[in-house]
């Protein structure tokens, strides 16, 4: 999409370059205090380009109000947005923010996956929780009842669950995660054995 003044008015082009349809922003679904902005913003910049007094100051005025209008259409429609600066004419490509629901993108795409050092975490975290579920599991079973045994490592995987969920994504403790979640599961035998 590419934000650009025609007269007094914002409009906006979608792919296509010369040949691109033009749209009027309040025909979008952006919200109608941002095309109302969109449009002030296009009035004060017809203003500055006719006008040669001040032209340095008030022209970086709009072009870093025209910036901030294309970021905030961005973030609005989901899309890149090339923003035409009307003093300069220089384009300008603004990317939208990245969404709650999406991952940031990595600052290096191609970066090699750690096995060596991710799998020794891993294994070095599974072992932990193994020797800590079986420890808890084995004591209360001697000393106390095997139900309560039981009882007390249902509340520990159902506590530490949540969290190795949630951070089985982030990219250094999902090495951790995947080790304590391969632990929990393996120590499960050894507490129904302990158990049963």
């Amino acid at each position: 999409m590419e934000l650009r003044i025609r007269g007094e008015q914002a409009v906006l082009a979608g792919p296509g370059g010369e040949h691109a349809r033009e749209v009027d922003p309040r025909r979008l679904a952006i919200g109608a205090d941002l095309a109302q902005d969109l449009h002030e913003w296009a009035r004060v910049a017809s203003a500055v380009t006719r006008s040669e007094s001040d032209a340095d100051v008030a022209g970086s005025v709009v072009s870093q109000r025209g910036r901030q209008l294309a970021a905030r259409l961005a973030a609005v429609m989901g899309t890149e947005v090339r923003f035409v600066d009307p003093v300069t004419g220089v384009e300008t490509v603004v990317e939208p923010p990245p969404r709650p629901d999406q991952p940031a993108r990595a600052a290096t795409p191609n970066e090699p996956t750690p096995w060596f050092t991710g799998l020794t975490v891993s294994a070095f975290a599974a072992a932990v929780v193994i020797v800590a579920m079986l420890a808890l599991a084995g004591t209360l079973a001697r000393e106390t009842s095997t139900w309560l045994a039981l009882i007390a490592s249902l509340v520990v995987t159902g506590g530490v669950a949540p969290s190795l969920w949630l951070g089985r994504k982030v990219p250094i403790l999902r090495w951790a995660v995947y080790g304590a979640g391969g632990g929990l599961a393996v120590a499960w035998i050894g507490v129904l054995a302990t158990v049963f």
